[in-house]
């Protein structure tokens, strides 16, 4: 690591970050790092993990998952299903939005069952252009929201669905007021009114976000906290050290440099940084894979053979890779797609365990020829360009030759939809705990996202019609262990790793919840 380069980014970020020490000195505030932005605080767009985390701690949903990732109550304190196809909701009496201008006198009211009508309706409305208008697809009756009393919703569906409890628990689903929305119009992404546990304060761009506690929360935490500043750093280098500095209580993720230096390769905090830091590792629902569109126009015949794109997948050694550049942080994607944690997985090892003898004959079997004057490009962002090197020597290895193409995050996404691009580093996170979450990603009919790769097969498809519907879990596992078998048939994909999380705090930390979804939680947090 260059110290240099160090230490005159620390000195920068202090002059930086002096002007905000008061935020802390009288209340007691969790800081915590988001290297990209948040661009709305709105639910109906909570797509990824920047927006996420803040949209979790402002509001709630009728159902919540506990760190075992089991549908708990939260709004609802009950429910019952009827038929496969009607989901009834009791509701709890003490729910009270925040207090806010756009109620009289400036006081927060009751949540009642309309509101989770207004809610629900108004994310799957067109006009609104949710990021989440698809969660749940075409199984909603003509009448799908419905309120019988105040405290009583109810959930109509014109065919079994099996997901639909988890699909609840994602934050696209919290509830939320027709006044606010009504009363702030475009502004309601930057001043959100919620039920949460903690409540928006104001929002600098490009610096910080403010929450303050909610002090009529309905619900029995723990945490200590007085408010949570979030703040906007980049580069993750300069975040890392902020904690270190300890500037900033919890970071989430990696940053080779510094995992390299601070954990040991058994993944444990190495002696010298015990009384400054703590590292929680966990499983989490995310598979890295590198996609293979073979309709992209930049597409290499060979790619067409599903034999080359196996070949690719033997020729890769994850177990070292993640030991050199990852100390041992994930597990080699040695399953398929559904990763640890979920039913569905399978535990013994049959996607692409190290071999570079089958790979190499697996070339011979289609005539390979040395691809040097047309190189296989592999596109990816700056984080994950070590990773892409590791795998492109390993090519290398067995007689394929590839090269990188950087693209920026926003660029590499917007290629990866429009199908422009062959092949790609990729993830995919669970939106919620079920095998389908990552199954969904093959489906023909689903659109880039989820389906990157235009992959179509209509076993699986046929397959992917059934789990839908299927409300066995038992026959419902068999068949998304088959739906993986055929992915590591077919190759549509070159499979990894199954991340693990990363989370870096300060000593003054306690309560910090490791659960699959990455989900930050702060209701239990206590700062010493």
């Amino acid at each position: 690591m260059n110290y240099i380069y160090k230490w005159v980014i620390l000195a920068w970020v202090s002059m930086v970050l002096v002007s905000c020490k008061h935020d802390s000195t009288t209340y007691n505030v969790f800081k915590y790092n988001q290297n990209n932005n948040i661009n709305s605080l709105d639910p109906a767009f909570a797509k990824s993990q920047n927006n996420i985390w803040p949209v979790h701690h402002l509001f709630d949903g009728l159902v919540q998952l506990d760190d075992s990732l089991h549908v708990v109550p939260c709004i609802a304190k009950s429910w019952e299903v009827i038929g496969d196809t009607s989901y009834t909701f009791h509701l709890r009496r003490d729910v009270f939005f925040h207090d806010d201008p756009c109620f009289p006198s400036h006081t927060g009211r009751r949540l009642m069952a309309q509101d989770v009508v207004y809610s629900l309706t108004r994310l799957v409305d067109p006009k609104v252009h949710s990021t989440g208008s698809w969660i749940f697809g075409d199984h909603l009756s003509k009448l799908p929201f419905q309120a019988p009393n105040d405290s009583t919703f109810v959930i109509n569906l014109n065919r079994a669905y099996s997901p639909l409890l988890s699909i609840l628990t994602m934050q696209y689903c919290s509830i939320l007021p027709r006044e606010a929305v009504e009363f702030y119009g475009s502004e309601f992404s930057r001043h959100p009114v919620g039920t949460g546990p903690f409540k928006f304060k104001r929002w600098e761009d490009n610096e910080a976000l403010y929450l303050v506690r909610n002090s009529k929360y309905f619900d029995q935490i723990s945490t200590n906290l007085d408010g949570i500043k979030t703040s906007f750093i980049p580069d993750r280098k300069v975040a890392y050290l902020e904690v270190l500095n300890g500037n900033i209580d919890f970071v989430s993720g990696l940053e080779s440099d510094f995992v390299l230096e601070w954990v040991d390769s058994t993944g444990r905090v190495k002696d010298e940084y015990k009384n400054r830091i703590k590292f929680y590792k966990s499983p989490y629902l995310n598979t890295e894979y590198i996609g293979i569109n073979t309709e992209a126009s930049d597409c290499s015949p060979w790619l067409k053979i599903k034999e080359f794109r196996q070949a690719l997948n033997y020729s890769i050694d994850k177990r070292e890779m993640l030991g050199l550049l990852r100390n041992g942080i994930g597990k080699p994607a040695t399953n398929g797609i559904i990763p640890p944690g979920l039913p569905g997985y399978n535990n013994v090892g049959t996607a692409y365990q190290f071999n570079s003898s089958a790979a190499k004959s697996l070339l011979q079997s289609i005539n390979f020829q040395e691809n040097k004057d047309s190189p296989l490009i592999l596109y990816t962002n700056q984080d994950y360009l070590d990773i892409c090197t590791y795998v492109v020597k390993q090519w290398e290895k067995i007689g394929i030759t590839a090269e990188i193409n950087l693209l920026e995050t926003s660029i590499l996404r917007s290629k990866m939809r429009n199908g422009e691009i062959a092949l790609f580093r990729a993830s995919w996170i669970a939106d919620y705990p079920d095998a389908e979450s990552f199954l969904c990603m093959f489906y023909s009919k689903n659109p880039a996202p989820p389906n990157y790769t235009r992959y179509k097969n209509p076993e699986y498809d046929e397959l992917y019609q059934s789990i839908l519907v299927n409300t066995d879990e038992v026959s419902r596992i068999r068949e998304y262990q088959k739906m993986d078998k055929i992915l590591i048939n077919d190759a549509p994909v070159i499979f990894l790793f199954y991340d693990e999380t990363a989370l870096f705090t300060t000593t003054d930390i306690q309560g910090v919840s490791n659960n699959a979804l990455n989900l930050l939680e702060v209701k239990n947090l206590v700062k010493r």
